[in-house]
């Protein structure tokens, strides 16, 4: 089954979503908890909903979590887990998932509750959701075999085949003679190797339908590797989704998938015309307005790189100025229309700071860093704000405390690394900056200039 958008839902899953995510950012936690798992028991597959009441559950864990809270979240957990244990065996598995939501919103870091979730969701084929679940136990987890063996096998089960590899080389790695790990990753590469060669290739040799439960799934497997449609598909679909939207011509889930085909044959004009048509049916719609602008920046895109290949340089400059001052513009409306809009107010942030609008760009980014996804990089772009103005001592703290919350060494980290050690470096810390930059030359040696750094560090 896959993911769901907010549009997708019904509107009272909409409704708890936004007051919970509202009463998140505001620090309530345990309203917008309550809101959030009432959102996503209603809506299991609304990953998105779920993203927000994990965070807000972590941060309330976090909160008062010691020794004695863990240990007493573990006590209450078992009756818990012996019902969700008679419900899978009763075939129960829709209750499971319920039950198993409300109680890892109590303990959302038990390992233990993570795979029976991922165990229900399974079972229902929802492989995305525990895919979703297991990656934020492996967050705080990173070595746990059980949680990596279920989250190789989920990911391999939604189709996400170079993620799965990902984790089995890991899991192969912390466990080198294990049978079981071994054999998983062989049936990654086997897996990995289809998809390289391509289903028509893998149909001749007969090994395809060992893997795919189904020749119907095999097909839509295929056409979703595709890159680029070709225009008869594209045609096909155009003409199938306007036969559907004159019987409902109020869906706007049809309105969407139309405009994104419309957008795959390079008919922006189309595209927005029928976007434009669903904002009409859903007006004050933050989705369909962050769509419209979305595709009137990949017109003007596309006009630049026409212009471009006709070597008419002098009117490409110009549509670039264009398109830059529609984004800057665009933004702004929508921000103002759309206050509550966290990560709006980070965009808008970025735009700013991108015109040297500084202490403008600061407002946003203090406003942004409430929202999970953009936390770390709003504390980034703050300290990027404060070390503009010379405040090197608060953009050291900022990136300080965003390096402290990310537990991985991802893209993120590296950058928020390699900016504290600059800033050490400007106010004459340069020991101290090599100590950061140390840790992104020992996993990404070809980091930015890393490597020249280092070299220069050890020299002195």
């Amino acid at each position: 089954m896959a993911e769901v958008t907010l549009q997708e839902i019904p509107q009272r899953g909409r409704d708890l979503f936004n007051k919970g995510s509202l009463a998140f950012e505001r620090g309530n936690l345990d309203y917008a908890i309550d809101l959030l798992c009432n959102c996503v028991i209603a809506e299991p597959r609304f990953l998105h909903g779920r993203k927000y009441l994990r965070a807000a559950s972590i941060q309330r864990f976090k909160q008062k979590s010691g020794f004695l809270a863990r240990l007493s979240s573990q006590a209450r957990n078992l009756p818990g887990i012996a019902r969700v244990m008679s419900m899978r065996k009763a075939g129960k598995h829709q209750e499971a998932l319920a039950l198993l939501e409300k109680m890892l919103t109590e303990a959302p870091l038990d390992t233990r509750l993570a795979t029976l979730f991922a165990g229900a969701a399974d079972a229902l084929g929802m492989h995305e959701v525990a895919v979703q679940t297991l990656e934020i136990a492996r967050d705080h987890h990173p070595d746990d075999q059980e949680i990596l063996k279920l989250l190789g096998q989920q990911h391999l089960k939604a189709g996400q085949i170079k993620q799965g590899r990902e984790i089995f080389e890991k899991l192969n790695a912390l466990n080198p003679r294990d049978p079981d790990s071994i054999k998983a990753l062989k049936d990654a590469d086997a897996l990995e190797s289809l998809h390289k060669d391509g289903w028509a290739a893998a149909a001749e040799k007969g090994t395809y339908r060992d893997v795919i439960k189904s020749a119907e799934e095999a097909v839509l497997l295929e056409r979703q590797a595709k890159a680029k449609k070709a225009d008869t598909d594209l045609d096909a679909l155009i003409e199938d989704t306007l036969k559907k939207l004159e019987q409902e011509p109020e869906n706007i889930n049809l309105c969407r998938a139309l405009s994104r085909h419309y957008a795959e044959k390079k008919m922006f004009n189309e595209a927005l015309g029928i976007l434009e048509k669903a904002q009409e049916l859903s007006p004050g719609d933050p989705e369909l307005d962050n769509a419209w602008s979305a595709m009137r920046a990949r017109k003007f895109d596309r006009e630049i790189a026409d212009l471009k290949a006709e070597s008419r340089a002098d009117e490409a400059a110009a549509k670039e100025q264009e398109r830059d001052q529609f984004l800057f513009d665009d933004l702004q409306e929508r921000v103002v229309r759309y206050p509550n809009d966290l990560s709006l107010r980070y965009d808008w942030g970025v735009k700013l700071f991108e015109n040297d609008y500084v202490d403008e760009a600061i407002q946003e980014f203090q406003r942004a860093q409430r929202s999970p996804k953009h936390r770390s990089s709003s504390l980034y772009y703050l300290a990027l704000c404060f070390k503009h103005k010379q405040q090197f001592d608060l953009a050291v703290e900022q990136l300080t405390l965003a390096q402290s919350e990310i537990a991985g060494m991802d893209d993120m980290k590296k950058d928020i690394l390699y900016e504290l050690g600059a800033v050490l470096d400007l106010v004459g810390r340069p020991e101290k900056a090599a100590e950061y930059y140390k840790q992104i030359y020992q996993v990404d040696i070809g980091y930015k200039d890393i490597s020249r750094k280092i070299e220069k560090a050890y020299k002195k």
